[in-house]
Formats: structure tokens, C-alpha cells, sequence
């Protein structure tokens, strides 16, 4: 019978709580504060610990670091069960090492699945630990998130595309995960009169895809190349094993998508608020970003004049125009169809 510790100072929660996860067959240690909940874990070392996020003295936070600093505990499961539901917050618990966070008031069967699957997860990294010196070499290469991820996209499949050729579409099943060995691709988005919207960007050493997986749903997106284009295919079924088995793989893929929204949202709010020039003045900041080489003044942007004004959500016709003005004021040149960022603090001084 799995062990769980439950870390909450609201008693009548944490009296609730305690009796679902008894009734689902579960022994469970119970500590109404921080301290408490640290010396339990020392003496009973649980199989996962559930634990609140505000507490007096020391808060879940605080709990998650201490119990990381020490080798004997770092490995077990943590799930924070909390009130508090701000990004901010959620990022920071993911980063220093929480397996899961769930927000109250919540589902019963929400919380027993979370659990399900992270004691699914520890047990899997033990078995690998008992198969002998194979098993041992096997544990060593997952415990290193980069060695796991250099593995998973090393001795693939490749498939080679041609400009504007179609990696997968809104509403497909995802099968598998890409790797961008050349090329660069978008991420788009239409309405019903077919204009498009670009939501991301992808180059040379980025993984595409992985938020249908994570999600386990279908594509909301299509996936386009625009120019030629190799990519390194991941089967799912691969994909899912690893994560299943190393959770800091899956933390790296989760920080991505993290990023993923705040870049989508920023670029929400520009095209709501912006002006028509900080609209291209940022699409111009980032395809510079995002392409060129270390960010050198020589690079020249050669992604076509539809594809920047989707970028931007602007107009063709308009997204020209306003390139042509930045030529005037000496902020970008034109040379041979490519555009060259001459002066970008200005153009980053007009951006913000």
C-alpha cells in the first residue's frame, strides 16, 4: 500500500482530503504545518507528498526546497494542492521541481489520477534501477534531461520538405514529435475568410509539436515550412516513455509551452493595442530574433512580405507601406527583396 504524505494547515481540507485518498486505498500521514511535514517525510520516507502552498512559518515553497536539498527525499513525488492559481506561481512550483499543481477547490478524481501517474512514474524509474548494470546505465542516462533529449532525437527518420509544404493540420491527431534539423517553419492560424494569423516560429534545433502531445488533443493549430526543411521524426510512442520515466524531460517541454503562451499572448495584446508601426516594427524585431545568426546586424530577413504581415496581424498592402517609411527614417534597408535591420534600438524604441 503506497504511503502518502499530506501537508495542509486548513484542518477541515486536510481531515477531507485524507479520508478520500484512505477510501482510495492509500496510507496517509497527515501534518498541519511546513516543519511538521519535513520531519515526516525523514522518518516515514512516503512514495509521494501532497502538499499546500501558503502556510504559516514555512510554506509549500520552502517545504519543495528543503526536501530537493536532501538526496534521500528529493526523488519522492511532490503535488502542491493550493487556493493560489496565478501563472506566476505555478511557473515557480514547476521549476524548482513540483511533479504536478492542483487548485482548490478541486476534483477528487483529478487529485487520485495526478497521483496515479506520478507513482506510476517513480515506480518505473525503480524498476529500471533493479534490471543489473543495464538497468543502472539505463537510470544514469535518464537522470540528464540533456543527454535524455539529445537521445530521443538521434538516429531518426528524416523527412525533407520543400517551401510552403504542410507538416500537420488543425484537428489531426498528433502521431509522432518533430525535430528541426533544417529549415524554418510557422505556426499559423486562420478565420473563416482564410487571413492568417502566425503564432510561432520555428528554426534550426527546435522541437514542433509537442504541445498536441502533452496535451494528449488534437493539433490547434498548422505547421507550414517556409523554406526547405529537414526534420528528425519522434515517434509518440517514444516520446511518451521517456516522459513518463525522467520528469525533468518533462519539465523541459512544459517550460516550452510556458514560453509558447507568453509569447502568443504578448503578441495578442500588439495586435489589439499596438499601433499599425509597432505592430511591424515588433514582427521585424522578432523574425531578427529568432533567425539571425547571434543576432548580427548582416543578417537579412528574406521571409516574404504575406508572411511578416501575418506575423504583425496587419495588412500586406499596410505591412509594405510602413516597411518603406523604416527605410526613409534610415531604420531598416531593402536589398535584393531581403530586409536589413539598420538601427535597432530605434526600431526597439518604437516597438515598446
Amino acid at each position: 500500500m503506497p504511503t502518502i504524505l499530506l501537508i495542509e494547515d486548513n484542518d477541515h481540507v486536510r481531515e477531507n482530503t485524507a479520508e478520500i485518498l484512505e477510501l482510495a486505498n492509500y496510507k496517509v500521514l497527515t501534518a498541519p504545518e511546513g516543519k511538521t511535514g519535513i520531519r515526516l517525510a525523514e522518518e516515514h520516507k512516503p512514495d509521494l507528498i501532497i502538499c499546500d502552498l501558503t502556510m504559516p512559518i514555512l510554506d509549500g515553497f520552502g517545504v519543495l526546497h528543503l526536501l530537493s536539498k536532501k538526496p534521500e527525499l528529493s526523488y519522492i513525488p511532490f503535488i502542491f494542492l493550493t487556493a493560489r492559481s496565478e501563472r506566476a506561481d505555478i511557473r515557480k512550483g514547476m521549476d524548482m521541481g513540483a511533479d504536478d499543481y492542483i487548485t482548490k477547490p478541486f476534483d477528487p478524481l483529478e487529485l487520485l489520477n495526478s497521483i496515479e501517474r506520478r507513482l506510476k512514474k517513480a515506480s518505473t524509474l525503480k524498476e529500471a534501477a533493479l534490471h543489473g548494470i543495464n538497468g543502472v546505465n539505463s537510470l544514469l542516462q535518464m537522470v540528464s534531461a540533456e543527454q535524455s533529449i539529445k537521445a530521443l532525437k538521434e538516429g531518426r527518420n528524416i523527412l525533407k520538405h520543400k517551401k510552403k509544404q504542410c507538416i500537420y493540420q488543425e484537428g489531426n491527431h498528433p502521431s509522432c514529435l518533430f525535430y528541426i534539423l533544417k529549415g524554418k517553419i510557422k505556426i499559423y492560424k486562420t478565420n473563416e475568410d482564410g487571413k492568417e494569423l502566425i503564432t510561432g516560429l520555428y528554426n534550426e534545433g527546435d522541437f514542433l509539436g509537442y504541445a498536441a502531445l502533452l496535451e494528449d488533443t488534437v493539433y490547434k493549430d498548422n505547421a507550414e515550412t517556409m523554406d526547405e526543411t529537414e526534420l528528425a521524426v519522434i515517434p509518440r510512442k517514444d516520446f511518451d516513455e521517456l516522459t513518463n520515466v525522467n520528469p525533468q524531460v518533462t519539465q523541459r517541454f512544459i517550460k516550452l509551452l510556458a514560453n509558447n503562451i507568453a509569447e502568443k499572448e504578448t503578441q495578442l495584446l500588439s495586435i489589439a493595442y499596438n499601433s499599425l508601426r509597432k505592430k511591424v516594427a515588433e514582427a521585424l524585431l522578432t523574425v531578427h530574433k529568432k533567425y539571425s545568426p547571434s543576432g548580427s546586424d548582416c543578417f537579412g530577413i528574406d521571409i516574404s512580405r504575406e508572411n511578416l504581415a501575418a506575423i504583425a496581424g496587419v495588412a500586406k498592402e499596410s505591412l509594405i507601406r510602413t516597411v518603406g517609411d523604416f527605410r526613409d527614417e534610415k531604420l531598416v534597408d531593402i536589398k535584393e527583396g531581403y530586409i536589413f535591420i539598420i538601427n535597432a534600438r530605434k526600431l526597439a524604441d518604437l516597438a515598446n
